[in-house]
């Protein structure tokens, strides 16, 4: 999206997990441009040194594991002292272990359950009294297209996903009566890191992209304008979604 195009984020301060690659530096970038200051919260301090130093000064980061669910809340105290509390919060962060069914593993399952389903719900919940203060939030949660449908390997992934779709319907019934819009995001399939084993293979990459209604898969900036949307005022009158951004996978 041009600049222009943008909604005015001015004032607003977004917290993005999982902001060192992807998605979620996409995310991180593209907030910032539209005037948000950004807390991006992610494990790799290089990769958010390098994304801080490209948003000149829109941009803090914030190196942290969000794997332990007890520094929850202070993580949240944390992303508050660089430009005040955080009303809008990304989670972009996740992990796909891709065992099989037969081959999935307690730790295997834990991480990923807690990561992708446990962090979004515990960090927003520490959050949301800032946003109830000032009655306005918004909360994009990361689904996937395993949210709606079974892929090999993806038995705790595809759980975590489908969960996300039912928190967010819940955090919407929770929150929005204080001004917080609560939805999510469901890529379809894009290259970053978390789906590199797909794109590493050309015939995969491309018998996705013919399921697709578009014929292609998606770019990182194919995000931006549902991303902004979810962020902004636009959406004041939706909330508990998840908006598909798939090129039409799941339409088919």
């Amino acid at each position: 999206m041009k600049a222009a195009d943008h909604p005015d984020l001015s004032g607003h301060v977004a917290l993005v997990t999982g902001a060192s690659s992807g998605l979620g530096r996409r995310a991180a970038l593209v907030l910032a441009e539209a005037g948000a200051k950004v807390v991006a919260l992610a494990r790799r301090a290089d990769a958010l040194k390098s994304l801080e130093d490209e948003a000149a000064g829109s941009v803090v980061a914030m190196p942290a594991d969000l794997i332990d669910r007890g520094g929850l809340a202070d993580l949240a105290r944390r992303a508050a002292e660089p430009f005040g509390a955080p009303d809008i919060v990304v989670h972009a962060a996740g992990i796909n272990t891709r065992e099989v069914a037969d081959e999935v593993t307690p730790e295997g399952w834990d991480v990923t359950i807690n990561l992708n389903l446990g962090v979004p719900f515990f960090l927003t919940q520490a959050l949301v009294p800032a946003m109830k203060a000032k009655g306005w939030g918004r909360i994009v949660n990361f689904a996937s297209l395993q949210s709606h449908r079974a892929f090999p390997g993806g038995v705790s992934y595809g759980a975590s996903k489908g969960g996300v779709a039912q928190l967010t319907r819940a955090m919407a019934e929770a929150w929005s009566k204080d001004g917080i819009c609560a939805n999510a995001i469901g890529p379809g399939f894009f290259r970053t890191e978390l789906t590199a084993a797909v794109f590493d293979d050309p015939e995969r990459a491309a018998r996705n992209a013919a399921q697709t209604c578009i014929g292609r898969n998606g770019e990182v900036e194919d995000m931006d304008g549902p991303l902004l949307f979810l962020c902004s005022d636009a959406c004041a009158y939706v909330t508990g979604q998840v908006l598909m951004v798939d090129g039409g996978f799941t339409a088919k």
